[in-house]
């Protein structure tokens, strides 16, 4: 299925671009595609966290993504 993914902050940064459009097996997890992104950009292992939010809530792991969900990868924030 295809899915696309959209990037803000650091995450952006090292991806390169806002958004990604990537096909992942029906039924991939949150944590799965974490992994999948991780692998393809090493530089996002090394952030302290990592958030994936689904149609504008944060998703649990386990969370099953669908192809017409809205995705989005938030990186750590800081704030003073």
């Amino acid at each position: 299925m295809k899915l696309t993914v959209a990037l803000f902050g650091i995450a952006r940064e090292i991806v390169g671009q806002s958004s990604l459009e990537l096909n992942v097996p029906a039924g991939q997890s949150a944590s799965g595609l974490l992994a999948e992104l991780r692998a393809a950009y090493p530089p996002l292992a090394g952030l302290r966290s990592l958030a994936v939010a689904v149609n504008n809530e944060y998703a649990a792991e386990d969370v099953a993504l669908h192809e017409r969900d809205e995705i989005a990868l938030i990186p750590p924030v800081s704030g003073g």
